[in-house]
């Protein structure tokens, strides 16, 4: 199993062409969260990078060969939510900002404060 570094995970969505997202970080729990419009859209742990998605994306992502439910240890279960991305995906920019997009495009919109 490939450990991950969160920090190095991070870079790869600092890239100047996801900058129209609005990606912020915060550290939490040994990883890095990812924030879009400030909702979690992503984990970045020694797991990997998973992205947050539902419904066909999700299923989508899980179809890419090396793409799997999120797991932090081998014996948990497996996230409903979280997949972690294909380590292939690391290195082709186009086709990862693709993948980012769906999990920012499928969070629950903002509710409006009372």
């Amino acid at each position: 199993m490939t450990t991950y570094d969160p920090a190095a995970l991070q870079t790869i969505l600092m890239r100047p062409d996801l900058a129209e997202f609005d990606l912020s970080f915060r550290p939490m729990f040994g990883g890095i969260m990812g924030y879009a419009g400030g909702k979690v859209f992503a984990s970045l742990s020694n797991v990997g990078l998973a992205l947050k998605m539902n419904g066909k994306d999700r299923e989508a992502l899980l179809a890419l060969p090396g793409a799997q439910a999120l797991r932090y240890e081998p014996d948990s279960a497996p996230s409903k939510t979280y997949v972690v991305v294909p380590e292939a995906l690391h290195t082709r920019p186009d086709a990862l900002k693709i993948w980012v997009a769906r999990a920012i495009a499928g969070l629950p919109a903002k509710k409006p404060r009372r």
